[in-house]
């Protein structure tokens, strides 16, 4: 799945480009989930990355049988925008719950702590925003220095 472009007039930026609504971000999240490769855990994760560019990269958890080489859905989601150039971020959505397993039952899926530090690696902490949704309506808002407050930094180097 590639970077999603956003071009229709609504929501605008200060140089004119649109600014995605939370609630299709939410539904991009939700196309990632689905192509999770979780088969130990069963828990499938998407994740929605809104670039400055106005450009959406997705990303889902990919398990390993070894463990420590799984990737989670918002490092894929950071990676792959990377991989293209995309250095600066608005906010990202994640979304969350076990294969198979029913919409109402869905809980706000938090980031790790080695996503929050990828996170704080390209985002401004008191800018960038972290949605937790349970579906286009029931979602929660962060700003990443709520969810991590010490992150390591190159000022730490």
């Amino acid at each position: 799945m590639e970077a999603v472009t956003v071009m229709e007039a609504s929501n605008k930026r200060e140089d004119g480009t649109r600014l995605m609504e939370d609630k299709e971000l939410i539904r991009e999240a939700y196309k990632a989930q689905k192509y999770s490769y979780s088969p130990y855990s069963g828990f499938q994760v998407g994740a929605a990355l809104l670039g400055k560019s106005g450009c959406v990269y997705t990303g889902c958890n990919i398990e390993n049988a070894a463990y420590s080489p799984t990737n989670c859905a918002e490092r894929t989601a950071f990676f792959k925008a990377v991989s293209v150039g995309e250095r600066e971020f608005e906010k990202i959505v994640i979304v969350g719950n076990k294969e198979g397993g029913l919409d109402e039952e869905r809980d706000y899926c938090a980031p790790c702590g080695v996503c929050r530090q990828v996170m704080a690696e390209f985002c401004n902490p008191k800018e960038f925003m972290v949605l937790l949704a349970k579906s286009e309506t029931d979602y929660r808002t962060y700003r990443l220095e709520e969810l991590f407050p010490l992150s390591f930094s190159k000022d730490n180097l």
